[in-house]
């Protein structure tokens, strides 16, 4: 008699089909699931940047340039020197030392990284890489070099158009920056250091992120490794389109700490555009003043949570003023797009053209209110829309080199008279002289100067190769200097 197992019962033929297919089942499962993980783990690997460095690096350019800057004596008649201060065995070391003299040129030499936009050769790059350059050369990856013209440069945005002569150009193109996201991967082509066409890759860490000083560009930030030398390169997106021009770093060492910041694409297109039809770039201007909402200043304004840009100060015969903006009015969105900070507000007003009517959504006393408000131009661009125009209708530059404005109605007050030096040519007489961009001119040839048509008037009238004495007046001090004219 044959004894059975109760553990381990004899197996019929059904059952052993059965366990075939269950194993089968879940052998195909396991696999579903290691492809599905798989697929996870090729998608969070970083991306290969090989096809798109090789397509796209043909376009990127290292710009060098030469120059003069100015750079100040010290002023020993000054207030915070007194020459009998000093001990007697030092005393003498000063005696013989310029006094209150005026800046002197120096040579300057620099590079930076740009990109070409058009087959016909316009260049984008910053403004601060071609900032007092009297010659710019652009050179390609494959050694070409051309000799750059200055469309056009914009220090707020900090972006500059070249042109060289060329055709059939390698171009790039220009992406959408408004699709960026946090955590995309992001690359950088440059010449940091010098080093030609390196490639850096990273993420984009933050977007719209406002720097000090800089209310007008929203930043997008990266821990793409960015140096002194990629200033003006492309960040590309991972389709090879530019989302950004590399701009600045955070840095207490000079180099790469892991924080790197680039103007977004929808940014520079429009300041691209304005360069290249006018050489100048306008902005619009709201008129208020404002701050951010904190938690508190959101419960006693009757909000659920912290957003909106808190008006602080309407300015009187502003667009906001006449739109009928509040001194405690919250402005929620503007153009149809949400503020939640109130650092978003100023780069979406300067993008708006002048004279456009867009519509502001505000909070008032807990109520919603909808307002139409017509953009004007920004004051300061205005200033030096005016220069722009001077320069190219009399002979003021052309002699002197020097762009100038009127004085604003405060420093009209403050000092009476002059003019305001907007620009110089670092080739000019002016320059030579000392004279810099922000000086006051009060006077030229020991006549003081009313207007811009005055000074303009006194330039063509003034004799050739005769020094001429010219009262500038910088911040708190007056000093002459003398120019000679051609």
């Amino acid at each position: 008699m044959n004894a059975m197992c109760l553990d381990h019962p004899a197996q019929t033929p059904l059952a052993h089909v059965k366990r075939k297919g269950l194993l089968s089942i879940v052998a195909i499962t396991l696999l579903f699931v290691s492809s599905m993980f798989a697929q996870k783990a090729l998608a969070l690997e970083v991306p290969n940047f090989e096809q798109l460095v090789e397509q796209q690096g043909s376009a990127v350019v290292k710009i060098s340039i030469s120059g003069k800057r100015q750079v100040s004596m010290p002023n020993f008649e000054g207030p915070g020197f007194q020459g009998q201060e000093l001990p007697e065995q030092l005393r003498r070391y000063f005696e013989n030392l310029p006094r209150n003299q005026m800046p002197e040129s120096q040579p300057r030499a620099g590079f930076g990284s740009g990109f070409i936009i058009s087959e016909d050769g316009y260049v984008v790059t910053n403004a601060h890489v071609v900032d007092d350059a009297s010659e710019i050369t652009v050179t390609l990856p494959d050694r070409r070099e051309f000799v750059a013209e200055l469309i056009g440069s914009d220090k707020r945005s900090d972006i500059a158009v070249l042109k060289v002569e060329g055709s059939d150009l390698p171009t790039l193109t220009l992406g959408d920056s408004s699709n960026a996201k946090v955590g995309q991967w992001v690359l950088a082509i440059g010449s940091p250091f010098g080093f030609e066409y390196t490639a850096t890759q990273g993420i984009i860490s933050a977007v719209s992120r406002s720097l000090p000083d800089e209310n007008y560009v929203p930043f997008i930030q990266t821990d793409v490794a960015v140096n002194p030398g990629n200033s003006g390169g492309p960040l590309f997106d991972t389709n090879g389109e530019v989302i950004g021009v590399n701009s600045q770093i955070y840095s207490r060492s000079g180099g790469y700490m892991g924080l790197s910041f680039a103007i977004p694409v929808n940014v520079v297109k429009s300041v691209v555009a304005q360069l290249q039809d006018t050489g100048y770039v306008s902005r619009g201007w709201l008129g208020v003043l404002i701050q951010n909402v904190d938690q508190s200043l959101a419960q006693s304004f009757g909000l659920d949570r912290s957003s909106g840009a808190l008006v602080s100060k309407v300015t009187d015969n502003s667009p906001a003023a006449a739109a009928g903006l509040k001194t405690g009015d919250i402005i929620l969105s503007f153009n149809n797009t949400e503020i939640d900070r109130s650092s978003q507000l100023p780069p979406l007003v300067g993008l708006i053209p002048v004279g456009d009517s867009v519509d502001v959504e505000v909070l008032r006393k807990r109520e919603r209110i909808n307002l139409s408000v017509t953009i004007a131009e920004l004051e300061e661009d205005r200033a030096i829309q005016t220069s722009s125009k001077e320069q190219n209708s009399d002979t003021t530059d052309s002699r002197l080199g020097l762009g100038v404005s009127e004085l604003t109605a405060e420093l009209k007050e403050q000092y009476g008279y002059g003019v305001l030096v907007e620009s110089v040519n670092p080739q000019g007489v002016a320059a030579a002289a000392g004279i810099r961009s922000g000086d006051i001119l009060m006077s030229f040839n020991q006549t003081e100067i009313e207007s811009v048509k005055q000074l303009s008037n006194l330039v063509k009238d003034a004799p050739a190769n005769e020094p001429l004495a010219v009262l500038v007046q910088r911040e708190d001090t007056s000093l002459f200097a003398a120019l000679t004219l051609q």
